[in-house]
């Protein structure tokens, strides 16, 4: 069955910009702990989290973290994900979860525009899934049961097969992977997914989240000869995210 993308935020910091806020702040105040965090909290931190982020004082950012479930990825979407080493990842298991009763794919939308190759793509997966069952069912005769069974057959399985992940990442890694993945060169799966985690965390964090996006919203393109050519478009997009 045909999967579809979804995206949420479980949980994060509470109150991410005063805790990013009282941590840049204990940097240069001689006031003790309590008397800190007590100022930070009469006040709205909005401002003061913009103008570190203009100055590009980074490391309070780490101190917030966003939690975030995703399910209707590929495998290979995922693959790329995990690149990202600044943060934590739970995946569903391949080898705990058997994919028998039918798994879940994703088509490159290329293929699922075009008719012909739907059909031939859509073939192949219940190819693929035959297969699998196939493999599981005879390796149960040979009596090996459950993850023993599944951890071979899963060999089969294609990179379109359908994943769920929970990820959590700090805002500093956050702001790194969206200016990475957000970018228009970026494969086309896992741009759409950091565009749905930026429009979450833009509504929790506005003042951290303001310029995030790709790295040609503030300045030229990073992406040289290899740039998508549509810079004005691609800020026009985020400006109204």
């Amino acid at each position: 069955m045909e999967s579809r993308l979804k995206v949420i935020l479980l949980e994060h910091t509470p109150n991410p910009e005063a805790v990013v806020a009282m941590a840049a702040k204990l940097c240069y105040s001689p006031s003790d702990i309590e008397s800190l965090k007590e100022k930070t909290a009469a006040k709205d931190q909005k401002q003061f989290v913009e103008k570190l982020m203009e100055i590009g004082h980074m490391s309070p950012i780490e101190h917030a973290s966003f939690t975030f479930a995703v399910e209707g990825i590929s495998r290979a979407c995922s693959h790329q994900l995990v690149r990202h080493r600044l943060a934590s990842y739970s995946q569903q298991s391949q080898r705990y979860v058997s994919e028998e009763a039918g798994f879940d794919f994703i088509i490159p939308p290329s293929i699922k525009k075009d008719g012909e190759l739907a059909r031939y793509f859509r073939d192949f997966m219940n190819k693929a899934q035959e297969a699998y069952s196939h493999i599981v069912s005879r390796l149960n005769e040979k009596g090996l049961k459950g993850e023993e069974a599944n951890q071979d057959a899963r060999f089969i399985l294609p990179n379109a097969c359908e994943t769920k992940i929970i990820i959590t990442m700090n805002a500093r890694e956050l702001l790194h992977f969206f200016k990475q993945r957000c970018c228009n060169r970026a494969q086309w799966e896992i741009r759409s997914m950091a565009i749905n985690m930026l429009r979450l965390v833009s509504r929790t964090a506005p003042a951290i989240f303001r310029n995030a996006g790709p790295g040609c919203l503030k300045g030229k393109c990073p992406e040289g000869d290899y740039t998508c050519g549509k810079m004005k478009e691609v800020r026009e997009f985020f400006k109204n995210l």
